[in-house]
């Protein structure tokens, strides 16, 4: 007689699939309590509405932003069709839950992988998303608005559960699908696994073993990189030089060039790194808990590098920034929290099994900590807020700034819903909006969060926001104005005229004061639009 039949939990196979189902879903709920701002989050006017466009090129024609190269053309493919039927408000849930749906998939399995114990991997997911929003350095996250890295990450976790199991072939299969879908995301996550696979020594698999997975990962990974290569393909190098100077040091430097970090970012990184060695130290060591720890030593090394690579910003500006526009913390800013995270709750396990009251009080703050964090956003979603996209922003460098979310929203709808506005109308708008496109359906110049990826694109961005919402500073360089109505009326009506002819813009939509001396079409408490070129009906 046949004896039981054993039952893979982490897959959610055999008898009792549906406890692994209960636990994936109560993963997805602190996933959902963590990550569901409001519409549209930080992110998502920038990646929905690219997704959009990919589908359909007469939403919002003629915008620049919008017409500039694609560099996540696989997330545009595999999700964007489904705006055909949905508003970008219901594209954006449908694709929140189905994100988190799959990353709370992903994360049960490598919480499993890890930790064999059912439930665990609701706390660890908890702890994960806790560390890494509180202790991040370079500004990286894993779950909240819907964009290309979402998907990547699951992806990710998959790859990082195959490592930790010792099956490394799915493991560059993986990865090399999260490239496709982001391809830095999956590309440093093979970079890792790699420094990893070498720190092991003997225990690992042989190249030779691996080949056939390492080629076809790469292969998963070309719909991405390839649109990325073609990004400087052909431009002048004095034009890609300055493009990677603008990205690295004006734009993104907070993401980008450590000293452009927080101080505060800094240490509490350095403070969660100094708990993960802790942690390594004090608890049991098995040949899972070894590769983990292998793929952590390898996002540790990409950022060390990076730190080595900013250190030669004296000696070659132009060479530093070429280099770290790849994003080398990224990758540390996931792996340490989600090391801290799974460690963390070994030690815990290891502790109850040993000295059970002090197993129960590891327990009990491993929980409190989740739970604080956790519970403290499930309180804040039941209280109506602004969309962070439509917060106050400065931008970080004192520019001007969407005022006043109501009736920022009414002038998009009066735009978006009057029938006076042409559709093909294109708009001068409040350098940090975020969402004009979004309410209102129309094409705008530029704004400071719509940066391209091309090189060429990316100069002409930065020269129009210049032109727009700048001035000469006597003194050298440049003063952005505090509004885009200031900015306009320290240029003139001539240079007011000039700039609509040169950038095609239809209208203006700015903050009532200083009033410019053009013909109103519309006003409310906070914004009037005016009209900048003699189009469209009267």
């Amino acid at each position: 007689m046949n004896g039981p039949r054993k039952t893979d939990v982490s897959s959610g196979t055999g008898p009792r699939w549906w406890l692994a189902a209960v636990e994936v879903a109560l993963v997805f709920v602190v996933f959902f309590l963590h990550g569901a701002w409001p519409v549209p989050d930080v992110n998502e006017p920038y990646y929905l509405g690219k997704a959009i466009h990919f589908w359909n090129l007469d939403w919002i024609p003629e915008d620049t932003f919008l017409d500039s190269a694609d560099t996540h053309k696989v997330f545009y493919f595999t999700f964007g069709w489904l705006s055909l039927w949905l508003a970008p408000l219901w594209l954006a849930w449908t694709g929140r839950l189905v994100t988190w749906a799959l990353l709370a998939w992903a994360w049960r399995r490598l919480s499993f992988a890890f930790i064999p114990l059912r439930w665990f991997s609701i706390l660890t997911a908890g702890l994960f998303v806790c560390l890494l929003e509180r202790f991040h350095m370079a500004g990286e996250w894993v779950v909240g608005g819907v964009e290309a890295k979402g998907f990547a990450y699951v992806l990710v976790f998959l790859g990082l559960e195959a490592v930790v199991r010792n099956r490394w072939n799915r493991a560059w299969l993986l990865f090399g699908g999260a490239a496709a879908f982001h391809v830095l995301v999956g590309g440093w996550s093979v970079v890792a696994a790699g420094i990893g696979w070498l720190v092991l020594g003997p225990r690992r698999p042989t190249l030779r073993s691996m080949g056939p997975a390492l080629a076809g990962g790469f292969v998963l990974s070309l719909p991405a990189l390839i649109p990325c290569l073609r990004l400087t393909c052909g431009v002048d190098p004095q034009i890609v030089s300055r493009a990677h100077e603008i990205y690295v040091f004006e734009r993104l430097a907070h993401h980008l060039v450590p000293r452009s970090f927080p101080p505060t970012f800094v240490d509490r990184f350095l403070l969660l790194l100094v708990l993960l060695l802790v942690l390594e130290w004090i608890t049991p060591v098995d040949a899972r808990r070894r590769r983990l720890r292998a793929f952590v030593v390898g996002a540790l090394a990409i950022a060390g590098v990076g730190l080595g690579i900013s250190l030669l910003e004296g000696a070659s500006r132009t060479l530093v920034a070429g280099l770290l526009r790849f994003y080398w913390f990224r990758l540390s800013d996931v792996a340490v929290p989600l090391a801290v995270a799974l460690v963390g709750t070994r030690y815990v396990i290891h502790s109850l099994a040993r000295d059970r009251l002090k197993g129960r009080w590891a327990l009990a703050v491993a929980i409190l900590i989740a739970v604080l964090h956790v519970g403290g956003y499930a309180a804040k979603r039941a209280v109506p807020a602004v969309p962070r996209a439509d917060q106050v922003d400065n931008g970080g460098d004192g520019a001007s700034q969407v005022y006043g979310y109501a009736v920022w929203r009414d002038a998009c709808a009066w735009i978006a819903e009057s029938g006076e506005i042409p559709r093909d109308a294109r708009f001068l708008t409040p350098k940090t909006s975020q969402t004009f496109k979004w309410y209102a359906g129309r094409s705008e110049v530029v704004t400071w969060k719509d940066v391209p990826q091309d090189a060429r694109s990316l100069v002409e961005w930065w020269d129009a926001l210049h032109a727009i919402y700048a001035t000469p500073n006597p003194y050298g360089g440049y003063r952005w104005h505090n509004s885009l109505a200031e900015s306009l009326a320290m240029k003139g009506p001539e240079r007011m005229k000039q700039l609509g002819e040169t950038y095609q813009a239809d209208y203006v939509l700015t903050v009532r004061w200083p009033r410019l001396p053009l013909p109103v079409v519309y006003e409310n408490r906070g914004y009037v639009i005016y009209r900048l070129r003699n189009t469209g009906p009267p």
